[in-house]
C-alpha cells in the first residue's frame, strides 16, 4: 500500500494505492474513466465487456487509488502482452514498420490508466503506473495514448517511455494514438513543482 497525502482544504483526501478487484468494481472504475476520458454511455457499455474479458487473461492485474471513505479516485490495469490480443494485432504493423515490433514480446502492457480530474496533478497516476510495473516480471512496458501533447504523454515521458510508433489508427477511435515503451523499472524522476 502506498499513501498520497491530501493537500489541505482543496484536496483534503488522502489517497491509498493498493490492489483492486477490477471485475467487482468495474462500474465504479468506468465512471472514473468516463469523466477522465470523456466517454459516453454507449462507449462505457462496450468498455465494460472489454475490461471484464481482460481481467480473465493470465497475469492481468489492477491497482486502485481510493479515498479514505473508499471511493475510487483512479485505477490502472494491465497484463503481460500477448501478440494474439486485439491491441497487439492493431499496433504490430506500425511497430514493425519502425523496426520496433520486438517490444510486443516480453512486455507488460498498461491497458488503462485513469485518474478522476479532482485527483489529478497529485502524483496519483505516477504512483499507480510505477506500482503496477514494479511487480511486472517483464523487462519492459508498453502502452498507447492519444497522439497529442498532453499531461498523460508528459507523465509517460517522465517515467522513461519513448514513442515507438505514432499516428496509430484503432478501428472506431476518432483520434490517432502513439505507442510508447519503457524499460523496467520506470524512472523515478519527481514531477516539477
Amino acid at each position: 500500500m502506498l499513501r498520497i497525502p491530501g493537500h489541505g482544504h482543496r484536496d483534503p483526501d488522502d489517497i491509498v494505492i493498493g490492489p483492486l478487484d477490477l471485475s467487482a468494481r468495474v462500474d465504479e472504475a468506468l465512471a472514473v474513466q468516463a469523466v477522465a476520458f470523456g466517454l459516453g454511455p454507449d462507449e462505457v457499455a462496450v468498455r465494460r465487456q472489454i475490461v471484464l474479458r481482460h481481467m480473465s487473461y493470465p497475469g492481468a492485474r489492477a491497482l486502485g487509488a481510493t479515498t479514505a471513505d473508499g471511493r475510487l479516485a483512479g485505477f490502472v490495469y494491465g497484463m503481460p502482452n500477448d501478440r494474439t490480443h486485439w491491441w497487439s494485432t492493431v499496433v504490430e504493423p506500425y511497430l514493425r514498420a519502425r523496426g520496433s515490433d520486438y517490444w510486443l514480446d516480453h512486455s507488460f502492457v498498461i491497458t488503462e490508466l485513469h485518474v478522476h480530474p479532482r485527483y489529478q496533478n497529485r502524483g496519483v497516476g505516477r504512483a499507480l503506473i510505477t506500482a503496477i510495473t514494479d511487480t511486472a516480471a517483464e523487462p519492459r512496458s508498453i502502452l498507447s495514448a492519444i497522439d497529442t501533447e498532453s499531461p498523460a504523454r508528459g507523465l509517460y515521458r517522465s517515467l522513461g517511455y519513448d514513442d515507438l510508433a505514432r499516428q496509430v489508427l484503432f478501428p472506431s477511435a476518432p483520434k490517432p494514438y502513439a505507442v510508447m515503451g519503457a524499460p523496467l523499472p520506470l524512472l523515478r524522476r519527481q514531477p516539477n513543482p
